[in-house]
């Protein structure tokens, strides 16, 4: 058996469970930059940050890789694709990584496409700020940073003076600002699996942003998730692919380089089921990624490679047919200020990357091990715990009951995950 090596970028949450995935095959040597204690069970860590371009190329060259799988968006937006050349990457080249770049681009791709998405305007000088914020006053002011900002870059107030201020300090930080009108409806996120042969949706999901239950506080990288997301029903999802993906599609493969990777297509579905865009990322959600990956079963190489070669129209496996909710364990402080360096008790490396039908698993993110080896927190997001099961809500006790194993000082969680899919919280009664 030939053995594929595969080089992952990244070191949070999604990135171990994308290493997770690509395990399940026993063909993939895997070899993770700078990845974290996870994916060290799974392979090999290398110590070179997921932001060095050329660290990442050498290294590529190195391990003479067989594909190269990109988690985060801003080695693909500082042109890691384009600089491998020919090496097989499963992520899109700067020009298209732009869509979650820039807000702006994103906006004037959509309406390239023909895809429904908010009304909007943007502005690019802080003179023309009061006019657009009058066109959208009456509702809540939605105010978009132009520029990666870690899924924290917006800003949805019904105050004037603060959308002012958040807007004038995005329009000195990035050049421009997008202002759009306030989308009404539920909120849902679909990866699509694309390259120049074709497409293919993976089980929509439901990301909570909001650090708070009920959807409470300031957002963040994201609280937890689940999969499948029932306000996406076949009606709706044959809209969204319709009018979304299908056209987005076409759109990205009449370009110079065909777009090859994973798309995020962030929904708003309203109250007719009709789906708009709210947004565009070019890698897995975190934790998106957690609930959708064990659905690839044993197959990740294979999906990953077929998009890396623009030959996905050949890939015949099928989708696991399982639900899977996921909790975050965050510091602290976060999102605010994370205090880290607290021991994390009840967290066992080697066991947490056991995954597998009818049970759960834990995805480390801000975690490290100290010169003994003992778990200690280095970040916002600690990590997440995945349930597995044949409903949504034997997942989700599943995964708190895995959760309630584990102590972190101070540590925070959303009790709540799930809650719109009906997923019951006799905890919260």
């Amino acid at each position: 058996m030939e053995k594929r090596r595969v080089l992952l970028v990244g070191s949070g949450g999604r990135e171990h469970a994308l290493a997770m995935a690509l395990t399940r095959d026993e063909r993939v040597e895997l070899h993770t930059a700078p990845g974290n204690p996870g994916t060290a069970h799974l392979g090999t860590n290398h110590p070179v940050g997921a932001a060095d371009v050329a660290g990442l190329l050498a290294l590529a060259d190195e391990l003479e890789a067989h594909l190269v799988v990109v988690g985060p968006e801003a080695p693909l937006c500082d042109g890691l694709a384009d600089a491998l050349g020919e090496r097989a990457c499963f992520g899109p080249v700067a020009a298209h990584a732009a869509l979650e770049g820039s807000k702006s681009f994103a906006k004037e791709a959509m309406e390239a496409a023909g895809v429904p998405t908010a009304e909007h305007v943007i502005v690019r000088r802080a003179g023309a700020l009061g006019e657009a914020l009058d066109r959208f006053a009456g509702a809540p002011w939605v105010i978009k940073q132009d520029g990666l900002a870690g899924g924290k870059g917006v800003l949805v107030t019904e105050d004037r003076d603060q959308a002012e201020a958040f807007a004038l300090s995005a329009i000195a930080t990035a050049g421009s600002v997008v202002i759009e009108a306030f989308l009404p409806g539920e909120e849902a996120s679909m990866l699509v699996l694309m390259d120049a042969s074709g497409y293919r949706c993976l089980p929509a999901s439901q990301d909570h942003k909001r650090v708070g239950e009920g959807d409470a506080g300031p957002n963040t990288g994201g609280m937890g998730a689940y999969c499948p997301a029932p306000v996406v029903t076949p009606e709706v999802q044959a809209k969204v692919e319709s009018q979304i993906v299908g056209p987005m599609h076409a759109h990205l493969t009449a370009q110079d380089v065909p777009y090859r990777g994973v798309l995020y297509v962030g929904l708003m579905i309203d109250q007719k089921g009709d789906p708009y865009v709210v947004e565009f990322n070019v890698r897995f959600g975190d934790p998106e990624c957690q609930v959708t990956m064990p659905l690839l079963g044993d197959h990740a190489l294979d999906w990953f490679t077929a998009v890396a070669n623009d030959d996905l129209a050949s890939v015949t496996h099928g989708l696991e047919e399982s639900a899977l909710l996921t909790v975050v364990l965050a510091s602290e402080g976060y999102p605010s200020s994370a205090v880290t360096g607290r021991s994390i008790e009840g967290l066992d490396v080697a066991e947490a990357t056991q995954s597998g039908h009818g049970r759960a698993w834990v995805n480390m993110a801000g975690v490290k091990l100290d010169a003994d080896g003992t778990p200690i927190s280095s970040g916002g997001r600690v990590l997440s715990v995945t349930g597995m099961s044949g409903s949504l809500q034997e997942a989700a006790n599943l995964a708190y009951a895995r959760l309630s194993d584990l102590a972190l000082e101070g540590a925070h969680h959303r009790r709540d995950i799930g809650a719109r899919a009906g997923v019951q919280h006799p905890e919260l009664n």
